[in-house]
């Protein structure tokens, strides 16, 4: 069997580190480069389009970590989505007043919830949205777990959109790069632990199906990424 038949789970420095942590600080920044390289905010940008009909009022986005990528999808769509209601969500405050600045000035209202994922879904004035976007996100789960949240998630919006590492030789192997652009070594480990961890095939189409939701779209996107979009359990003709 191959290594990278099953998703292999290990957990990562970065997720134990103090946010403002030199280490942390450092690998936040990788992140962003890496994110440039995957090209995750123009794929993530496509999928929008492709699925969505109309402009959304309200969108959230689920482990928005310092909201950068957010701010490129946002400065991607803004001319055919001028008004839009933006909430990011993640366990760490990361948000500085000057990125809400940068929405402002696109026309994108920004507010930012400090919570866990399971605890904020779990509330009943959690508040329902247009779409559910992720990136990098779902990976730090197991199955079990993603079942769970894809359960509470799938009454929030009727659309969910993510981007993951794809879990292939290629994409573990380019880790080993990674010195190259300076990386450290918290970077360096969980880059290759997020391969590990990463999808392939139909793994979220499947959990989301179980969860009571329909699968739009699972496949891989680019050498390193894997795409999925689901849509909430309704008639056909109700969904963009």
């Amino acid at each position: 069997m191959n290594a990278l038949d099953q998703r292999t789970l290990v957990p990562e420095i970065l997720d134990r580190l103090a946010a403002d942590d030199p280490r942390a600080l450092h690998s936040r920044r990788d992140l962003r480069r890496i994110n440039a390289l995957m090209f995750q905010a123009p794929i993530m940008a496509s999928l929008m389009r492709k699925f969505m009909a109309k402009a959304p009022g309200r969108i959230l986005d689920i482990g928005a970590g310092d909201g950068t990528f957010m701010l490129k999808v946002a400065r991607r769509m803004t001319r055919d989505w001028p008004k839009v209601e933006l909430t990011m969500l993640d366990r760490v405050g990361l948000v500085t007043p000057e990125l809400t600045a940068d929405f402002a000035g696109l026309g994108w209202k920004l507010e930012t919830f400090t919570a866990d994922v399971f605890d904020w879904a779990q509330k009943a004035d959690a508040g329902t949205f247009d779409v559910i976007t992720v990136n990098l996100f779902l990976h730090h789960f197991d199955d079990a777990e993603l079942l769970r949240l894809f359960s509470l998630l799938v009454r929030r919006a009727p659309l969910l959109m993510t981007t993951e590492p794809l879990r292939a030789g290629l994409a573990l192997a380019t880790t080993r790069l990674l010195p190259a652009i300076g990386a450290n070594d918290v970077t360096r480990h969980d880059a290759a632990q997020s391969v590990r961890a990463g999808f392939r095939g139909s793994e979220l189409s499947d959990l989301w199906s179980a969860a009571g939701g329909r699968p739009l779209e699972e496949r891989r996107a680019g050498p390193f990424s894997h795409v999925f979009a689901g849509a909430a359990s309704m008639p056909a003709k109700d969904v963009p």
